[in-house]
């Protein structure tokens, strides 16, 4: 026999869920080069194969003899394995466990020690405890098995074949009242009869002959190509959404594309409602034109070649017509309670609990409407960052933003809200704005979305989070390490997101502190109100230390050096830490780093309060003067920008360094040190101007 062969496990079984195929393929292909591994048997690359019918692991290369092992046991204590010069039970002990004499038995870092060679087995003596060992990983990822039969064993779903080949020869295998062998089985209609492979390598090829495409990439990319190619002849793109793509992947051994029409009527709904119909009920993807508008067609994968397709496409229609009979029901009886009235919503909303100690959703829609208006959309205004109309906008949105909670279409597809309320609002005459602002104030929903694309929304939207993030702070349930329920770490960056890609400048502190004491219950104090602004600048951290501006990353340092000041205004925040990331860049900025925080630990050890008048006829070098001259100049003409200022301010590195080079800060003269000191005092001040430049690496 050669020293390598290809390796093949298959177990094959009733169709599995379409969630469990990859993480059992993947545990099960973990398993079995795992265990190989950890035995010491080299092996090659290792390929998942998977349908929903079969997992298997092809792996090429796997030596056919494990090599010998060297084997070291441990025992006790030296000390308590001899007394009077005599082994104690102990030792003797751990000698039949070697298997040995005593007198074998040797001795490392003061315990009994026994090394020995043992000879290697052939790897396909190995493989039936490894193949236990992935079963028992395998049965962690699914919390429900099924047993069948008269037998006790369980797997997601009875175990139908097993094949196990080591290169040519059949490994025994002996599971779920199975024992392995070289038969495989193809596709249920097409090809169902026993395939007997004669040696792994012709597994894949085997079975696509089998009308069965085992590789799981290679099956996923046809699917896409047969998707588009549909969607194209139908003049069209198909939306293809990637979890939905993964989910077809895993129903179908043979994927043959088939389309079918929605009927015009059906149009009539928003088309976020088909979509989510189609795609989240029955599988099927969507196709839309040039332009953006949905078409009256729907894409599916068979897993069959049907001699008659046409009974395929009209049992689809079939099924997917009572579901959109359905929504349009929901839509049009929605349509009846009209958007802009506030009694029918409200009186619903009210009998909803938001959470049992804050209230109703009602009541939590009453507390954003006030934020909104009389906290941020004001300050807004104040600053002139929007006008009478944005401000009513907001107004609007914020009272009608929970509206469609109670909605019959919402109900049915909670993953709708906010954008149904969106729509209902525009066919109650809302204005564009307010309709966008309803429909956006979700977002950003998660960390790559988008955030609200107008003002009125960004301002519910903070509201909302705001809201929910005071409340849940002030009642005592906020997150754990381990436990976010209520998303407040997803809120937080929310908030922090809006602020700043919004270009709103609203200070941190203040929004927080007015949320908060809008609340009904819980702790509404200074303590509550820190530990607020600290968890939201602690996911401020989490978010920009690491990430990049202009190709290069935010550190740690650059985060806290604006940090260290106190700024509470994320988008001043922010545009300060852009300011010294690009300062980092300048070659002058280590050094002044470096003086800066000789400067900060000069002060420190003198007592930090003193003052910062300079009189320039104590100076008694000419280091002293140019500093001054040099710090007189920054600061009577200071830049306007934060990056122009820390350019200004990179130019205070030659007489910086001269001074320190020239200059004995702490001079026996009393009056010639404080002056020293005086001056080290404004050079501490500007260079706190923008950042703490002592926090940078220097």
């Amino acid at each position: 026999m050669n020293s390598t062969a290809p390796l093949l496990i298959e177990i094959g079984c009733e169709d599995l869920p379409a969630r469990y195929v990859m993480p059992l393929a993947d545990a099960l292909a973990a398993g079995v080069t795992g265990g190989l591994s950890r035995r010491g048997v080299a092996l090659g690359a290792a390929r998942t194969l998977a349908t929903p019918r079969r997992i298997a692991v092809l792996v090429d290369g796997v030596a056919v003899q494990q090599p010998d092992q060297a084997i070291e046991l441990v025992g006790p204590a030296t000390s308590a394995a001899l007394k009077d010069g005599q082994p104690t039970q102990a030792a003797l002990g751990f000698a039949r466990k070697c298997g040995v004499e005593f007198s074998a038995i040797g001795e490392k870092n003061g315990k009994l020690h026994y090394a020995k060679r043992e000879k290697g087995k052939p790897t396909a003596s190995l493989l039936a405890d490894i193949f236990e060992e992935t079963l028992k990983s395998m049965d962690e990822l699914v919390p429900k098995r099924m047993r069948w039969g008269s037998g006790e064993e369980t797997f997601v779903r009875p175990v139908q074949w097993l094949l196990a080949l080591l290169g040519t020869d059949v490994v025994p295998l002996r599971r779920f009242g199975l024992e392995s062998g070289r038969v495989s089985y193809g596709h249920r209609f097409h090809a169902p009869a026993a395939i007997a492979l004669a040696e792994p390598s012709a597994y894949v090829e085997s079975l696509r002959n089998a009308k069965v495409w085992a590789e799981v990439a290679t099956r996923k990319a046809e699917i896409e190509r047969q998707i588009k190619a549909e969607a194209a002849k139908l003049g069209g793109t198909a939306r293809i959404d990637a979890g939905l793509l993964d989910e077809v992947t895993a129903l179908v051994e043979w994927p043959v594309v088939i389309s079918g029409r929605i009927e015009e009527r059906f149009l009539e709904l928003p088309p976020e409602v088909i979509v989510a119909t189609v795609e989240t009920n029955q599988r099927y993807f969507t196709v839309f034109d040039a332009a953006g508008k949905l078409l009256p067609a729907f894409i599916t994968i068979a897993n069959i070649e049907s001699k008659d397709p046409a009974q395929i496409v009209q049992g689809n229609e079939r099924v997917v017509r009572p579901r959109l009979s359905d929504a349009l029901f929901f839509w049009q009886q929605d349509l009846k309670l009209p958007f802009s009235g506030a009694a029918p919503y409200t009186e619903k909303l009210a009998s909803a609990t938001f959470q049992k100690d804050l209230g109703t959703v009602a009541d939590k829609a009453a507390r954003m409407q006030t934020l909104s208006t009389f906290v941020l959309a004001e300050k807004l205004v104040e600053q002139d960052v929007i006008g009478a109309a944005e401000l009513d906008g907001a107004t609007r949105a914020a009272a009608r933003a929970k509206y469609d909670l109670v909605t019959k279409m919402v109900y049915e597809f909670p993953e709708l809200q906010g954008l149904m309320g969106g729509y209902y609002a525009a066919k109650a005459g809302e204005s564009a704005a307010v309709a966008k602002a309803i429909a956006e104030h979700y977002l950003p929903t998660q960390a790559g979305t988008a955030i609200p694309s107008n003002v009125e929304g960004r301002i519910v939207a903070l509201a909302d989070k705001l809201d929910t993030l005071t409340g849940i702070f002030a009642i005592g349930q906020k997150p754990t390490a381990s436990k976010d329920p209520y998303a407040l770490r997803r809120a937080a960056l929310g908030i922090l997101r809006i602020l700043i890609e919004g270009a709103l400048p609203l200070d941190l502190r203040d929004i927080l502190e007015a949320a908060l004491q809008a609340q009904p219950a819980g702790k509404r104090d200074e303590a509550t109100l820190k530990e607020l602004l600290s968890f939201v600048q602690d996911r401020h951290r989490a978010w920009r230390v690491g990430s990049d501006i202009d190709g290069r990353p935010v550190t740690v340092e650059m985060f806290e050096a604006v940090a260290a000041l106190g700024i509470t205004q994320p988008l001043d925040f922010e545009a300060r830490l852009r300011a010294i990331h690009g300062f980092w860049a300048l070659p002058e900025a280590a050094s002044l780093a470096a003086a800066h925080k000789r400067v900060r630990n000069v002060l420190k050890q003198a007592g930090d309060d003193g003052s910062e008048i300079v009189d320039a006829v104590k100076f008694e070098n000419d280091a002293e003067s140019g500093l001054y001259a040099a710090l007189t100049a920054v600061n009577a003409a200071p830049a306007p920008g934060y990056a122009e200022r820390l350019k200004q301010l990179a130019g205070l590195k030659a007489p910086v360094d001269a001074f320190f080079t020239g200059v004995m800060v702490m001079a026996d003269d009393p009056a010639v040190r404080a002056n020293r000191l005086a001056l080290l005092r404004q050079l501490d001040r500007v260079c706190r101007d923008v950042a703490d430049i002592s926090c940078l690496p220097g």
